[in-house]
């Protein structure tokens, strides 16, 4: 399997921790990282911020699938999580001020609440809307690029669910994950399936290859996903956020199918967005009648977690929708130069 390369750092926390991460794994001290502990370095919001977001990308990474030229020893070394522990501080209190907590519910009015969530959302720009009517080939690629972040991991950081649930939850989870693992057929799991978007609009369909264009945003989507699955804690979270992914997909994904038909991209380039929504409507309803609602039904206090989760999940996607579209109603890329300390 090939590795994608260490991204290009983009500011003094990413580029110190990269230095590191090239020798063989060894204990460092936090004081030879001395930004990490300085308060004003974090006064702007962390969601935007190039560099803690990269920095806490490629540490979440080494849990994936890592990166050529890195040990991967420096997975578990405790140097680096005590680096990892400081950026997700910073990250955790950045998503607490961005996203408004939904209030607590009792469990068998979850799934209820999941909806209503979804129905209030905060509108945001339209994009979906844009690219079905509007955008033109080169802006449909930008979106992908951003997109590949995660969609070439596929199903994963949800996957780290499953060891932690029991009963109905669990098999909620793996009936749903199955579907986008293509049900055992390889050329038919998600990530496949977005490959072949991005070789029929000429992209590059390798695992990383837009990491250094992507922005803060876009890095943020991925690393909550990444938080949520591996802190324990976390877990309703991640249910939540889940659910309102498979909640909120069909419509969107029914707009970027027709978006690439209107570019004369091909059958072939919109088969991923069609295969979004023709699997959605039911994993959907597993996601919150059954994988959450029984969830809170076996843990009642942790119904709160499970709205947060589907609150970051919304109001990232928010928030990633309003930076595309500031950047192309002024005319410029969404994504970032290469090189460049900011996009």
């Amino acid at each position: 399997m090939d590795l994608p390369a260490l991204p290009a750092a983009r500011g003094p926390i990413s580029a110190l921790l990269f230095e590191r991460l090239v020798h063989p794994p060894h204990r460092f001290g936090l004081l030879s990282l001395p930004l990490l502990s300085f308060p004003a370095r974090f006064a702007g919001p962390v969601l935007v911020d190039e560099d803690v977001q990269l920095a806490l990308f490629v540490c979440y990474e080494l849990h994936h699938r890592g990166f050529e030229g890195v040990d991967e020893r420096w997975e578990w070394n405790p140097s680096l999580l005590e680096v990892r522990e400081i950026l997700e501080a910073r990250f955790e209190e950045g998503l607490a001020r961005a996203v408004s907590c939904p209030p607590t519910q009792r469990p068998e009015h979850l799934s209820q609440a999941l909806t209503d969530l979804v129905a209030a959302a905060v509108d945001g720009p339209d994009l979906p809307g844009f690219l079905q009517r509007q955008a033109d080939l080169a802006q449909f690629r930008e979106f992908v690029a951003h997109r590949s972040i995660h969609h070439l991991k596929g199903a994963d950081p949800h996957t780290w669910a499953i060891p932690r649930l029991s009963g109905r939850p669990k098999a909620a989870l793996v009936e749903i994950q199955m579907d986008r693992y293509g049900g055992g057929r390889v050329e038919r799991t998600h990530s496949a399936l977005f490959r072949t978007t991005m070789r029929r609009l000429g992209m590059d369909d390798s695992y990383g290859a837009y990491l250094d264009q992507v922005p803060a945003i876009t890095l943020a989507v991925s690393n909550t996903m990444s938080l949520f699955g591996l802190h324990r804690r976390h877990l309703g979270a991640l249910l939540g956020h889940l659910a309102a992914t498979e909640m909120t997909s069909s419509v969107p994904n029914r707009r970027y199918s027709r978006g690439l038909r209107r570019l004369g991209a091909g059958e072939a380039a919109s088969r991923f967005y069609d295969e979004q929504v023709r699997a959605d409507a039911v994993p959907a309803q597993t996601a919150a009648h059954d994988m959450c609602g029984g969830f809170v039904r076996q843990h009642p206090s942790r119904a709160g977690d499970v709205l947060y989760g589907a609150a970051c999940a919304l109001t990232l996607d928010r928030l990633f929708a309003e930076h595309v579209m500031s950047r192309w109603r002024r005319g410029v890329p969404s994504l970032r130069e290469v090189g460049a300390a900011r996009p």
